[in-house]
């Protein structure tokens, strides 16, 4: 069977919205499985401050591409995009529904639009060295504004708080005398499976409320010893992981400079711009989405006739 015709549910949305509540009520329904899509969730012990679903909450769903990597490891879009559009072809082989779940989007883009991954390649590390003694010196923003000079594009699309991406997006631009929006991924514009792309959201004080309840439950579940451990590892402080929304901000915590609440209303202030950043990115980038108000308290009900009369099309 050709990917056109394989049926795929994607649920995306902001974090915190709900998703994971979505997606096994989906699975339940629909003999599904689930494939994260969220970045952070592929850690091993990355499990709190990234919000990953329980033996619990799994009710029994088979779930896919979490806890592969452990946190001193990386792990890329296009690495991705290889292992989930395999997974994909595989579940339905087994008379299962595929359900991509998470809030990544360059995760998602990858799987639905045959994006291509270029600008991979390993560079001087002497280079390297240089922009993260800059990094250190003179702060992100420093490197940020030099993007903004040299790749406009990029620089609008990487925030300044993702310092890995601006020292890729620099190196690039240096070894290659090409822009780095232009080498990161070309985008086909034929989808790759025959997908239904539902994309949940709230109010706007609706998600944030539940954005900041979200950080104060993670926080007495015991986020701070789960960062303490990272930290534990070798060359902890220094974890591609611990960049993440939820785990960066304990760094000047651990180091005496902050406080726990300072902590807590940092994490609370970047989770909402990244929810802010999200939507943007589905509505500029994802194609003829279905948007789902999960303040309706019939959403998930309304979401199962979407997916139905989905599939009765899609045999057809």
């Amino acid at each position: 069977m050709k990917d056109q015709e394989i049926p795929l549910i994607v649920i995306a949305g902001p974090t915190g919205v709900g998703k994971t509540d979505l997606s096994i009520q989906l699975a339940k329904q629909f003999r599904g499985q689930v494939i994260n899509a969220d970045s952070i969730q592929v850690y091993q012990g990355l499990d709190i401050g990234s919000g990953k679903i329980t033996s619990e909450e799994m009710q029994g769903v088979p779930h896919h591409l979490l806890d592969v990597i452990k946190p001193e490891e990386t792990y890329d879009a296009k690495t991705f995009q290889e292992v989930a559009c395999q997974l994909i072809r595989q579940i339905y082989q087994t008379g299962h529904l595929p359900i991509l779940v998470g809030g990544t989007g360059l995760y998602l883009e990858g799987v639905l639009y045959q994006m291509e991954f270029g600008g991979q390649e390993s560079f001087d590390p002497g280079y390297r060295q240089f922009l993260q003694e800059r990094l250190q010196h003179e702060g992100a923003s420093r490197l940020w504004q030099d993007l903004q000079v040299l790749d406009p594009e990029a620089g609008q699309k990487i925030p300044i708080q993702n310092e890995r991406r601006i020292i890729r997006a620099l190196e690039v631009i240096h070894h290659t005398g090409k822009k780095f929006s232009d080498q990161s991924g070309h985008q086909d514009q034929n989808s790759r499976f025959n997908e239904l792309l539902l994309v949940v959201n709230r109010p706007r004080q609706d998600l944030y409320d539940r954005i900041n309840q979200r950080v104060l439950t993670m926080v007495d579940q015991g986020l701070e010893e789960e960062v303490a451990r990272l930290l534990q590892l070798e060359n902890g402080r220094d974890l591609p992981c611990l960049k993440a929304i939820g785990y960066k901000e304990w760094l000047p915590y651990f180091a005496g400079h902050i406080n726990r609440q300072e902590v807590v209303e940092a994490i609370q202030k970047h989770s909402r711009h990244y929810a802010k950043r999200q939507l943007t990115w589905f509505r500029n980038r994802m194609k003829n989405p279905y948007w789902l108000d999960a303040s309706d308290p019939q959403y998930e009900e309304v979401a199962k006739q979407v997916v139905e009369d989905f599939l009765v099309k899609s045999e057809r």
